[in-house]
């Protein structure tokens, strides 16, 4: 197997037990990598999103069977987050990949923030809040898409500030991302053809279904709120060097 795709196993490997363990940061890591290393926004979100089609598969069936899912949260979540998804990767799709690069980036730059701020909260009484969720899969979908990443950071993030416990919400938002991945993935394709970074996206995907099973299991016993901040401030680390190299 080629170096660089060893390479990349290793990143969606990491990505994934981030995302599966926290609900979140899958798609922000391993698209700030991306950007970071020159791959233009629209090739870098679709390499992501279509690793991710198998990658969510097998993180979404993981948390099935171990019990950590909220069938109502599903329900609301995944239509609208579709419908967003597809609306994101579509506008990406359209606009030159210069000019956006740095309007991606503080985007992922933000994301990185709403990361490191959420591990530094202390632990809030949980309750199921069942209010607004069309509106908050519709904007988590197509942020995801113009990101390369962002469902889990908005949907997770916000579930659990509104109280929602972290294990369900975790696990729902996780199982939802699939469908919400797989429009996005169609609608790259439709838009910008084959892709040449096949070796990025097998790469990303092998590593995320190796970590996905484990990263179910840790979402119940990992301490979240230390690896949490390792993943803000590095998404923010690289999202700033992106940044910087954009506006020379």
């Amino acid at each position: 197997m080629d170096l660089n795709i060893l390479f990349f196993v290793l990143v969606g490997f990491v990505a994934q037990m981030i995302d599966g363990a926290l609900g979140m940061a899958y798609g922000v890591s391993s698209n700030t990598f991306l950007l970071s290393i020159g791959i233009p926004p629209a090739a870098a979100s679709a390499s992501v999103h279509l690793s991710e089609c198998v990658t969510t598969a097998v993180s979404g069936l993981s948390h099935w069977r171990q019990g950590n899912i909220n069938w109502y949260l599903i329900k609301r979540l995944v239509i609208p987050g579709v419908l967003g998804g597809v609306l994101g990767a579509y506008i990406l799709t359209s606009i030159d990949g210069n000019v956006i690069k740095p309007y991606v980036s503080a985007y992922l730059l933000l994301m990185g923030a709403v990361i490191l701020v959420k591990a530094l909260r202390k632990q809030h009484e949980h309750k199921d809040v069942k209010s607004h969720l069309v509106s908050l899969g519709l904007v988590g979908g197509f942020f995801d898409a113009v990101g390369g990443g962002g469902w889990g950071p908005i949907v997770t993030t916000t579930l659990v500030a509104r109280g929602n416990h972290p294990r369900f919400a975790i696990g729902s938002v996780n199982f939802s991302e699939f469908f919400v991945t797989f429009a996005q993935s169609v609608t790259f394709l439709l838009t910008l053809g084959m892709l040449d970074t096949w070796k990025i996206i097998i790469g990303l995907l092998i590593g995320g279904v190796l970590a996905a099973p484990l990263a179910a299991i840790a979402a119940r016993k990992l301490p979240h709120r230390m690896l949490m901040g390792m993943v803000g401030a590095l998404i923010i680390a690289l999202s700033v060097r992106t940044i910087v190299l954009s506006l020379k």
